[in-house]
């Protein structure tokens, strides 16, 4: 099976610094944990249509949940910072700012 830019981009993280960080184009999405910054960039590029200047990956790890008596842990995953060109704008996130 062959994957696919959506199949790398699992979803677009908005919270109130990453909207900040939108003003200065850089996007933040969750990514699978495999992939690697060349893979994240094409995906992106071929998704949006854009171009990408730099990534940054972080990978997020697992923190101490509780329920009730029960002690678990939250999951890992995987976090791109994606900078884009000078210009450049991701229109799917213009319509979600306020």
């Amino acid at each position: 099976m062959e994957v696919t830019a959506y199949d790398i981009i699992v979803r677009p993280i908005i919270t109130e610094k990453t909207s900040r960080q939108m003003e200065l184009g850089q996007y933040t999405f969750e990514v699978l944990p495999k992939a690697g910054k060349v893979e994240i960039r094409k995906a992106v590029e071929e998704a949006f249509k854009v171009k990408v200047a730099k990534v940054h990956t972080v990978n997020v790890a697992s923190k101490p949940k509780r329920m009730g008596a029960f002690m678990g842990r939250s999951r890992t995953w995987k976090k791109a910072i994606v900078s884009l060109v000078e210009g450049e704008k991701i229109e799917f996130f213009e319509g979600s700012q306020a």
